[in-house]
């Protein structure tokens, strides 16, 4: 890994940083090539990507594999592959493919592990920016942002959808008590140190209620938190994902994550990560 310690910080350069993006996928084969091309054009030599498709019916995965031997013909120093394809058999959720694709970049070394979608509403453009901050203050964690100065939707969301992403944010704050503003936010860039910290094996959330149960662990074991404002944009080609199922088990599920760590005490934020694994009620 590159990296220098000095006491409890690291001291790495922009160009230095092994950059691990991680993009679930389930029908995304007519924006993957974009985002794919997208990604790689950015000034960030160590970049690697990881797809985990969930056996998408429109051939996604067919599609990530010619990308990956397209981009692979010229590996990493070291012979690391530039882009990785994990296969699952079925649509098995968004919270257990992040956990598998933050598993496998922890384990191939990455520096910093960097969440998103794949349909272009979080614009790869902000990854450099949010690598500059991370590194610049050292955060733990870099949020894209929506409600935050100067961040914003687009203007095409119809009012039904801008309700709904504004009830769930303060719906969750208010049940979690969080000071984060974008609670429900899926773009952002993570040390691995943080990660590991937060032990992604003890994970329970599955859909969008993966990114409010991340967010909690994170305030209450007191990682560096920083919301930077990002223009979230309505997906290019494709229908959202984000069907009545799934808001209903993010609903319940705010209640099962403070119940499962009612017993885990909020700690002071600190100027870097000084946590620990967390311990948990298994019987939540």
């Amino acid at each position: 890994m590159s990296e220098a310690i000095h006491g409890s910080f690291w001291q790495i350069r922009p160009e230095e940083a092994r950059i691990t993006i991680i993009i679930p996928t389930y029908n995304e084969a007519d924006n993957l090539p974009g985002m794919a091309e997208a990604l790689f054009d950015l000034r960030l030599p160590l970049l690697q990507l990881i797809i985990v498709d969930d056996n998408s019916p429109d051939g996604t995965g067919t599609v990530a594999d010619e990308l990956a031997a397209r981009y692979n013909s010229t590996p990493l120093p070291g012979g690391h592959n530039r882009f990785t394809v994990i296969h699952r058999a079925t649509k098995g959720g968004l919270g257990t493919a992040y956990v598998a694709g933050m598993t496998c970049a922890i384990a191939a070394g990455a520096d910093f592990i960097v969440q998103m979608d794949a349909d272009f509403s979080h614009s790869p453009r902000y990854i450099p920016q949010m690598l500059g901050v991370i590194l610049a203050t050292e955060a733990d964690v870099v949020i894209g942002s929506r409600y935050v100065p100067g961040g914003s939707l687009d203007e095409r969301w119809e009012l039904s959808r801008r309700l709904l992403s504004w009830w769930a944010n303060l719906y969750s704050r208010a049940i979690l008590n969080l000071r984060i503003r974008d609670m429900t936010a899926g773009f952002k860039m993570w040390r691995r140190s943080a990660l590991q910290a937060i032990g992604l094996e003890q994970i329970r959330s599955n859909g969008y209620s993966f990114q409010v149960e991340m967010a909690y662990l994170c305030e209450k074991l007191g990682f560096r938190l920083i919301e930077i404002p990002i223009h979230f944009e309505d997906r290019r080609i494709g229908q959202s994902k984000l069907d009545v199922p799934v808001k209903l088990e993010s609903a319940w599920r705010t209640w099962h994550i403070r119940w499962r760590y009612r017993h885990l005490n909020r700690t002071e934020p600190q100027p870097a990560l000084r946590g620990t694994r967390i311990g948990v009620d298994e019987r939540g």
